[in-house]
Formats: C-alpha cells, sequence, structure tokens
C-alpha cells in the first residue's frame, strides 16, 4: 500500500490551501481512500483499501482548540487559505480558533468536512478538481 513518507512527500509540494485539490490527486494514486487530521497536534489516520490504516506523528506542541466553534470565522479563514492567502501552520492555527478539531476527506465523494468537539460538523465542502 502507501507509507507515509510518499503522503509527507506529497504533502511538501502544498503551499497553500490553493494546492489541496492536487495534494488529493497525489495522495488517491498512491491508494488513499479517506484520512482524519486532528487541528490539535496534526496527526493523521490514513485509510485505504483492504482496512488498511497507517497514521502520522504529531508535532509535539499542541494548539488549544476553542470551546465555542465560530463557523462564520472559519468560513472566512478557510477561503482565504483556499485562495493561497495562508499557509498550512496559519491555517492550523485558523482551525483552532474557530473551534476545529477534525476535519475527515473521503476521496470517492471528494468531499471535506470539518467537525467541532462536539462531533458537529461545521462545513462540508466539494475539494474541485484540478
Amino acid at each position: 500500500m502507501f507509507t507515509i513518507q510518499q503522503i509527507q512527500e506529497a504533502h511538501a509540494k502544498v503551499k497553500s490551501g490553493a494546492d489541496f485539490p492536487k495534494y488529493m490527486q497525489d495522495i488517491m494514486a498512491l491508494g488513499v481512500t479517506s484520512f482524519e487530521t486532528f487541528v490539535f497536534d496534526n496527526h493523521t489516520h490514513y485509510f485505504g483499501k483492504d482496512n488498511f490504516q497507517i497514521a502520522s506523528e504529531g508535532f509535539s506542541e499542541t494548539l488549544t482548540i476553542a470551546e465555542q466553534s465560530n463557523i462564520e470565522q472559519f468560513k472566512s479563514d478557510l477561503k482565504s487559505h483556499q485562495q493561497g492567502n495562508t499557509d498550512y501552520m496559519t491555517f492550523l492555527h485558523d482551525c483552532a480558533k474557530s473551534g476545529v478539531e477534525k476535519w475527515v476527506v473521503v476521496m470517492d465523494k471528494m468531499t471535506c468536512s470539518y467537525y467541532d468537539k462536539a462531533g458537529n460538523e461545521m462545513v462540508l465542502e466539494v475539494i474541485p478538481s484540478v
């Protein structure tokens, strides 16, 4: 299947949210079927066919996720990130301040859902094609 190193190599090409659709294509080609990323330390669980799964290590320093979610602020920050105005670390901080605990990407649906600490879906976006 795929390795964390292969995923990291694909992710290294991402400079902003504008590069996200290409990154999705790259990791789909590796065999990733879905993944979930946790904002507090950026660790990610990757899933593939036949129940294959692998996880990346998180950062040693962690972010505090806001207890109260702010969907409108998050939508604004997400849009800015997708337009290439912020880097990945800024986006993680923006997620944390808006109460985003994690996001889940499902490749066959090309969707990315953002969830708060209570497990409520805050935003569902369709990932555009490259």
